[in-house]
């Protein structure tokens, strides 16, 4: 078992105990309740306070929340802002297309699936909110690798694994993936991550014109593809369903 940094797991429970109860807490509180010397409690709070999660009443000497945590909050909530902006865009491509619609983020060095829109037939299908997809090797993943800077690092740094023949394992050609991704403005995956299936995808803007998930569809290669090439009509689809969810969000034009 991996072993634990202790002095994070008291700074963890110091953050959790101010977040109930009375909310702001004198070092005492904080100590007994925690079962800490005051001279330990106060030596985190104080590097949590210098870090803007704690705050420090001036009158009272009351520690509270900071707004740095108010600030890593509002990260997780943009993500629940991309899945409501996106619902009537994502329902709409899926009917146009005839395919399963699925709208991602960056997470942990992967793709995290935020919303999915089942393909609109009676076939029996698995919800699939909340699974990881690789970087390199999803259309998702590499419409996120090619424009945004921190999965692009992470994606470099990893061990691209070989799922398929199909895969792009080696750093240069994978490069080269990117920047035609880049070039054209959306990312595909023809049987790269699983035998029998295609998938193409682009990415999403917010208001700073920062990447911030990407929308993408998934089906049958013999539907998605014709004679090994992606449908152009579904990749126009996706690529205007990605640009109304980013004007959605305030980023205008793409």
């Amino acid at each position: 078992m991996a072993r634990t940094i202790q002095s994070l797991e008291r700074a963890a429970a110091m953050l959790r105990l101010l977040a109930g109860g009375e909310r702001r807490l004198g070092l005492s509180d904080v100590a007994t309740a925690l079962g800490l010397a005051k001279g330990t409690a106060h030596g985190i709070l104080r590097t949590l306070q210098q870090e803007g999660f704690v705050e420090q009443d001036p009158t009272s000497g009351r520690y509270q929340l900071g707004a740095e945590l108010l600030r890593l909050g509002n990260s997780y909530l943009d993500v629940h802002e991309l899945r409501a902006r996106a619902l009537v865009w994502t329902d709409d491509l899926a009917r146009s297309s005839g395919e399963s619609v699925y709208l991602g983020v960056l997470h942990q060095q992967g793709v995290l699936i935020v919303h999915h829109v089942f393909r609109p037939d009676d076939s029996r299908q698995v919800l699939e909110v909340g699974a990881m997809q690789p970087l390199h090797s999803t259309a998702l993943g590499k419409a996120l690798s090619a424009y945004d800077p921190v999965a692009h690092s992470q994606v470099i740094e990893a061990d691209r694994k070989t799922f398929t023949a199909h895969t792009v394992t080696g750093l240069g050609d994978f490069e080269g993936v990117l920047d035609l991704t880049r070039a054209r403005g959306w990312a595909a995956d023809v049987e790269e991550t699983w035998d029998g299936v295609a998938s193409v995808a682009s990415p999403i803007h917010d208001r700073r014109r920062m990447p911030v998930g990407a929308v993408g569809i998934t089906g049958a290669v013999e539907r998605v593809c014709d004679a090994g090439e992606l449908r152009s009509s579904l990749v126009a689809a996706v690529r205007d369903c990605a640009r109304a969810v980013s004007r959605d969000l305030g980023a205008g034009r793409f």
